[in-house]
């Protein structure tokens, strides 16, 4: 009989006692409609058990002018149904600065941080996450912002996006309390997580991988890749497909059972803004994969056998 790897079906960030599900709702492209679809969408979230929401700062309709647009959106479906809150685990992101690019200097990280709760409507963030390494900061100077929110109970728990190894070793030198999250670009598609020690830190040090494009922007589900990654989509899709077929799902379910199976507590972040693909999201829960299915993946995305 076939040996299945296990998929979590829920996550706790470190040091807290917040828990969540596997797959996370992300509004990066939540900009735009009415408080009832918007709302619409985050119930289809919670029925699929994605209870991590994910925005920023920065997500909005357009570059730069849509700045806190899917902050104040999210922010209006919590305002309409005030019980919504408790339901979730909220986590949003700080430090681009269009134009800059990036700023994390402590007087305006907490500012931004101020201002995101403001427009989301409440008193606390779950997770505040830096969304990209400011190089003119010094590291002493970001965990100063982050334990100054910590310590005054704006924020519950600090992670980093985009940000390196090293970066988040030294960031986390001058830290109170431990970062609990990573948040790469990983994917079939984008698998350097693997190989550049990041989801060997979140394993060494507890910490959450939350998976950025999880699905490669939906190249994935579509199958219509772009650019270098043509090459890549001809390997992968026919072994997704495949997978698929043996457990009556669509390819987008098996990529993201890909990820929930890595060992580093990987959160895929799904960004569809349909409800029936979030909904047919949470399939990947359901995903019989062996050992040597999750292997022909990885082999596939990287174009030869494992050493």
């Amino acid at each position: 009989m076939a040996e299945y790897l296990t998929l979590p079906t829920q996550h706790s960030l470190s040091g807290t006692s917040l828990t969540f599900g596997s797959i996370a709702y992300g509004c990066w492209r939540f900009a735009g409609t009415s408080v009832e679809d918007a709302s619409a969408k985050i119930d289809a979230a919670l029925e699929s058990g994605f209870t991590l929401i994910d925005t920023a700062d920065i997500y909005g309709t357009t570059w730069p002018d849509g700045f806190g647009e899917a902050e104040a959106l999210l922010g209006d479906v919590l305002f309409a149904n005030r019980e919504l809150r408790s339901q979730i685990v909220l986590a949003t992101k700080g430090g681009i600065v269009p134009g800059l690019p990036y700023n994390s200097a402590a007087s305006y990280l907490i500012k931004a941080c101020e201002d995101s709760l403001s427009r989301l409507k409440t008193d606390v963030i779950d997770l505040y996450q830096i969304h990209r390494p400011d190089l003119l900061a010094p590291f002493e100077e970001v965990a100063e912002a982050l334990n100054r929110l910590l310590l005054t109970g704006k924020i519950r728990s600090v992670g980093v996006s985009n940000f390196s190894v090293s970066q988040t070793s030294a960031l986390q030198r001058f830290m109170d309390r431990p970062l609990v999250s990573h948040q790469p670009e990983f994917s079939c598609l984008e698998t350097s997580p693997m190989t550049d020690g990041v989801l060997d830190q979140c394993q060494e040090n507890r910490m959450v991988a939350f998976a950025w494009s999880p699905l490669a922007g939906g190249q994935l589900v579509t199958g219509k890749a772009a650019g270098a990654a043509v090459e890549k989509a001809d390997r992968i899709l026919p072994v997704l497909d495949r997978i698929a077929a043996e457990n009556s799902c669509d390819r987008g379910a098996v990529a993201l059972a890909w990820l929930l199976a890595h060992p580093a507590k990987v959160v895929p972040i799904v960004g569809t803004q349909t409800e029936e693909r979030i909904r047919k999201s949470a399939d990947a829960l359901s995903v019989k994969m062996t050992r040597r299915d999750w292997y022909d993946i990885l082999e596939a995305s990287l174009g030869a056998p494992m050493p």
